[in-house]
């Protein structure tokens, strides 16, 4: 049988072990991250907090995939993120102090890139797009309705347009230029019909 004051030396000792190797965990984690020596850091959510203890950002990835990083003014209010989905596609947000969106950047999965700008109310009043074949284009909405009022593109081979809509979003004026040069004129009445004016032949274009 062990004695007394053998127990308690090793007791004593086996404290000193513990104590000593949590004490030198803690100060090799401290070590590390002071000296930014820490190579993973894992976890499902990372809540970012001021001084005050108000949550000013979130990262996470939701239960659908996405991967989101949101960013809060002093309100708690969302002003800005940056999201990409579990198939790709990418998107950065900015949103107002109600919470709606004035500037989105995004790239689609589908080869789309654009920029859309909103008015103060939510609603879309530029955008700027490109898609994977290189058509380019340019729309301006109706502050009010929302409604494309007047379009500038590019085709893939470098053509331009620019058209022109009525309050309802249909076509009532285009102007282009082809790819020989030629530049044509249509202008649409309100029942839809179409009136072209003349092109001008090539000959003719260049007197």
């Amino acid at each position: 049988m062990m004695k007394p004051e053998t127990r308690l030396y090793a007791l004593l000792t086996l404290m000193g072990s513990i104590v000593g190797g949590a004490l030198m965990t803690q100060l090799g984690a401290n070590a590390a991250l002071a000296s930014g020596h820490v190579r993973t850091l894992s976890a499902e959510q990372f809540v970012l907090l001021d001084s005050d203890g108000t949550q000013r950002a979130v990262m996470k990835v939701a239960s659908d995939g996405t991967t989101h990083l949101a960013m809060f003014d002093g309100r708690k209010r969302d002003r800005a993120d940056f999201r990409v989905t579990k198939d790709g596609a990418a998107a950065i947000g900015f949103y107002d102090q109600s919470g709606s969106p004035r500037v989105l950047v995004g790239a689609s999965i589908d080869g789309r890139n654009g920029l859309a700008i909103y008015s103060t109310g939510g609603k879309q009043i530029a955008s700027l797009a490109v898609t994977e074949n290189n058509e380019a284009s340019l729309t301006l909405y109706d502050p009010k309705t929302g409604m494309a009022r007047a379009g500038l593109g590019t085709g893939p081979n470098g053509t331009p347009a620019l058209a022109l809509f009525d309050q309802g979003g249909a076509d009532r004026a285009e102007i282009h230029v082809r790819t020989d040069g030629r530049g044509g004129l249509v202008l649409v009445d309100e029942n839809n019909k179409a009136v072209r004016l003349p092109e001008p032949s090539t000959t003719t274009a260049q007197r």
